[in-house]
């Protein structure tokens, strides 16, 4: 359904034509079909196929423009453009819910579930805090929707479970009703915050929605994602300021990616970690100021996540898998062999083989969500992320 409303908006008729209107305007039909394959301009979907006509596009586009509705506006959800006044303080106290027949209605689809609803708070307020970040409508509800979300291994220790949208720009945390309800009462204060201070490093919250079903409420929280996934962390370390049971359990270390603590971390790097002067002082003073905040909202069970990330490893690393994919080439080349030749020729062949592997193209990355993460945020500067084989 979503997929669907961004189609609309993005098409032909999105801009307002640059002509005048012809009386074959009136009974123009444009057709649009949705294959369950997909096609280029629709989503592969698990229906059968259907087809969706708008009559006289140019001229109701005309109409809408008589009377000042933007694309925009004509989209389906409230929110879909930014509200065209200021933020009032009832914003952060709105709850928007809709209801998910299992007949569908005529702004959900059908289904074959029970009947739940889905319940939007402070809408417009979460709509202003990610346009503070760059976020457009579109580009959200793509990470959100386009693919199935990926769960965390790590649950937190709360006992709430973490999801990551494919694209790896947002975490979904589950949160019980009191956290959810502490949240919303914080907005006000939250929201002067980030206006105040946009390089905090306290988690940036883009949306609370809740999922009814059942007599079953689950909440959830659309956060940041500070430590993307394609940037291995060798080292993460949970910091609290203090050495009282800070030490991460034999559980803990026997993880694959384990989360150490403030024990761990001092017994690591027992002179700290070195940092430019430029780097520490911008740090420090954006950890002063989030202190300050989360002091104002009576909040202290509160950590500074840290991840480190070994240049010296990652190259390791690369050329690891460099070594395995020759190898895994050559054995493809032995397989491919007939058995003629001696083992001289076997070895110039797979010379041949490993030489002629291509070299992967670099990608030029920029992550979607502004001052994401804590490089780019004490900085104030989001720079894009360049992948290149020999460069960690």
């Amino acid at each position: 359904m979503y997929r669907k409303n961004i189609f609309l908006h993005v098409g032909s008729l999105a801009s307002k034509p640059k002509r005048d209107l012809l009386m074959m305007d009136f009974w123009e039909i444009e057709t649009i079909s949705f294959p369950p394959e997909g096609s280029s301009i629709t989503p592969a979907h698990h229906y059968s196929e259907f087809r969706f006509k708008i009559y006289a596009p140019i001229a109701f586009r005309y109409f809408r423009d008589l009377f000042g509705i933007q694309p925009d506006d004509f989209m389906v959800g409230s929110l879909a453009s930014k509200p065209k006044r200021d933020l009032l303080m009832m914003d952060f106290w709105e709850i928007e819910t809709i209801s998910f027949p299992p007949e569908g209605s005529s702004i959900t689809p059908a289904h074959h579930y029970s009947e739940f609803r889905f319940k939007i708070y402070a809408p417009i307020a979460f709509r202003y805090f990610r346009d503070l970040f760059g976020i457009q409508p579109d580009d959200f509800m793509m990470s959100m929707c386009s693919a199935p979300l990926r769960e965390l291994s790590n649950p937190g220790a709360s006992g709430s479970i973490f999801y990551l949208t494919d694209d790896d720009e947002f975490i979904i945390k589950t949160v019980q009703h009191k956290e959810g309800e502490f949240l919303q009462k914080l907005l006000p204060g939250y929201y002067m915050n980030l206006n105040q201070n946009p390089r905090t490093l306290l988690p940036k919250f883009f949306g609370l929605y809740c999922f009814q079903c059942n007599s079953k409420n689950v909440r959830l929280i659309v956060m940041n994602n500070l430590l993307p996934s394609y940037v291995r962390m060798h080292l993460k370390y949970d910091l609290k300021g203090s050495t009282y049971k800070r030490r991460a359990n034999k559980a803990e270390k026997e993880k694959k990616s384990p989360t150490y603590k403030d024990l761990d971390f001092m017994e690591h790097h027992p002179n700290g970690i070195f940092l430019e002067a430029d780097t520490y002082n911008a740090l420090i003073k954006t950890i002063q100021r989030d202190c300050r905040v989360l002091e104002s909202f009576k909040i202290m069970d509160y950590s500074l996540l840290v991840g480190v990330h070994n240049l010296d490893l990652s190259l390791k690393d690369k050329q690891e898998e460099k070594n395995a994919q020759m190898r895994e080439a050559e054995d493809l080349q032995d397989m491919s062999l007939d058995g003629a030749g001696d083992e001289r020729d076997r070895r110039e062949r797979r010379s041949g083989g490993a030489t002629a592997l291509n070299r992967s193209r670099s990608v030029n990355r920029q992550r979607l969500v502004a001052h994401s993460t804590a490089m780019e945020s004490i900085q104030a500067a989001s720079e894009p992320i360049d992948d290149e084989d020999d460069v960690p």
